[in-house]
């Protein structure tokens, strides 16, 4: 192909990028003629949020329940269309509605300055109160007295701005019932959430006291996306007529959500603390810190799968026919079950009796996790070794178990090792599951990073090369000692 056509090529090719550039940022479409259209308004929520907010029925799972389905059950009619929840989960929901998976939120979204930056929101539908939870028996009575102490709640919340305020060690949690598990079990001095969520969730624990002064006041608000101006508009006039009509108050009245905070003026949005709005250098010691945990908690994670899968390998291969059968159930239970689920039951499930903190739940649940999969690694390995192996050194006069220690194992292990490796690198991303039990790692700090700095490009591409900068090495040492233990003196491969 000759330079000139080449050229032509290229040149329309930049046209055609230039053309799709230009459309992308067209005028968007006026969300409230669509939705009149169609005949729908559609809004994000998160069902685990549970009562009173949106919720399954128990009498009939199908169906949707809670005063915030009813709230848009008004609004729907008001607009003289239906309505539809989209479910999605909580921390994402507003760069999902900015992505246009649904036209609105309505989830217990708190009224903050960020979300006033970012989008639109309607008049308050509910003024709530921050309250602030601890053991029972304990003598905080205040937020300065949990200086330097663990203090749960939510992320993106008026209560989450509080606590960035103070110097407290903060911990986030992403549903509601955990925190006061943690605060019940000793894991954390102190809990702050709104009264909703406090009092259906923790004050009735006989074991956790709430405290009786309100420690702030936040409001509930619909969400929508910043070009949405007549859709707001909307939105204002149906909780307007809501309000006027007293319906608002009968749907809070039917929750027992009814109190005097609603018949006053709604309180100022707080500012959240300063921190930056880019990604400088703060941030970048704060990613590496995060890589470090990760780092950490994977090399401890594999350093126990490594032994306890090979005596799994051992006892199928070589053990009696019950120690044979007892590893087996634990490798199919741990390899067919989600280390997810196993994580939340070490952590959560098992507190009352092992009361675990986060970083030793988080190893030792990946960690007996892999440990499954690093079985099956070497019981394949100890099977691909040539019987006369076995036969040869049991000629030489060898017990079954140096056997074992001078032949099979080191064999299995040279034949095993690039499974291992490729298993340590899964570890690393798997370690991303842990920030459901409150560690704060790499996946976990680039979520946080991306609510702060309102945007995931960055800080999603920051955390990519992390991940990378730590599995690659690894995967070099891997392949270096892999020709080191099999004498492979052939030139090095990409």
């Amino acid at each position: 192909m000759s330079s000139n056509r080449l050229w032509a090529l290229s040149i329309v090719g930049v046209g055609a990028l230039a053309a799709c550039g230009g459309g992308a940022i067209e005028e968007p479409e006026d969300t409230l003629t669509l939705i009149r259209a169609r005949g729908e308004i559609t809004w994000g929520a998160d069902r685990q949020g549970g009562e009173p907010y949106v919720f399954e029925d128990p009498d009939d799972p199908s169906r949707l329940v809670g005063f915030e389905v009813e709230i848009m059950d008004a609004i729907a009619r008001h607009l003289g269309v239906r309505q539809r929840m989209v479910q999605h989960n909580w921390s994402t929901l507003v760069p999902s509605l900015e992505r246009g998976d649904f036209d609105l939120v309505i989830n217990g979204i708190e009224a903050t300055a960020d979300r006033l930056e970012r989008t639109l929101v309607s008049r308050p539908y509910y003024v709530f109160g921050e309250t602030l939870a601890v053991r029972s028996g304990s003598r905080v009575r205040s937020l300065a007295d949990l200086a330097g102490r663990p203090v749960g709640t939510l992320n993106q919340t008026v209560a989450h701005d509080l606590l960035r305020a103070q110097p407290v060690e903060l911990r986030l949690y992403e549903g509601v019932d955990e925190p006061y598990t943690d605060l019940r079990e000793g894991r954390l001095d102190g809990v702050l959430l709104d009264d909703v969520i406090a009092d259906r969730y923790g004050c009735k624990d006989e074991g956790i006291t709430c405290l009786p002064d309100e420690v702030a006041r936040g409001t509930y608000v619909i969400v929508m996306r910043k070009h949405d101006h007549a859709l707001k508009s909307a939105i204002d006039g149906a909780l307007d007529a809501m309000i006027d009509s007293g319906e608002l108050a009968a749907i809070l009245r039917k929750w027992d959500l009814w109190n005097h905070r609603q018949t006053e003026p709604p309180p100022p949005i707080l500012a959240p603390p300063d921190r930056a709005r880019s990604f400088d250098g703060n941030q970048l010691l704060l990613f590496l810190e995060a890589a470090l945990v990760t780092l950490q908690v994977s090399l401890l994670a594999f350093l126990l799968a490594v032994p306890l899968g090979l005596l799994l390998a051992l006892a199928r291969v070589y053990g009696r026919r019950p120690l044979a059968i007892a590893a087996r159930v634990y490798i199919e239970v741990f390899r067919g079950t989600p280390v997810l689920l196993q994580l939340f039951v070490l952590y959560y499930g098992l507190a009352p009796y092992w009361n675990l903190d986060p970083m030793q739940a988080a190893v030792i649940g990946l960690g007996m996790n892999y440990a499954a999969y690093e079985a099956e690694i070497y019981r394949g390995a100890l099977l691909a070794i040539p019987h006369g192996q076995s036969e040869a050194a049991r000629a030489l006069g060898l017990s079954p178990l140096q056997v074992l220690r001078h032949v099979l194992v080191p064999q299995a292990f040279t034949i095993a090792l690039p499974a291992m490796t490729n298993d340590f690198v899964a570890l690393l991303k798997d370690s991303s599951l842990i920030s459901v039990i409150t560690v704060i790692e790499l996946t976990k700090r680039m979520t946080i990073a991306a609510v702060d700095l309102q945007g995931w490009l960055v800080p999603g591409l920051a955390c990519a090369a992390l991940y990378l900068a730590l599995s690659l090495p690894l995967a070099e040492l891997s392949r270096r000692l892999e020709r080191r233990l099999v004498r492979d003196q052939r030139a090095r491969t990409l």
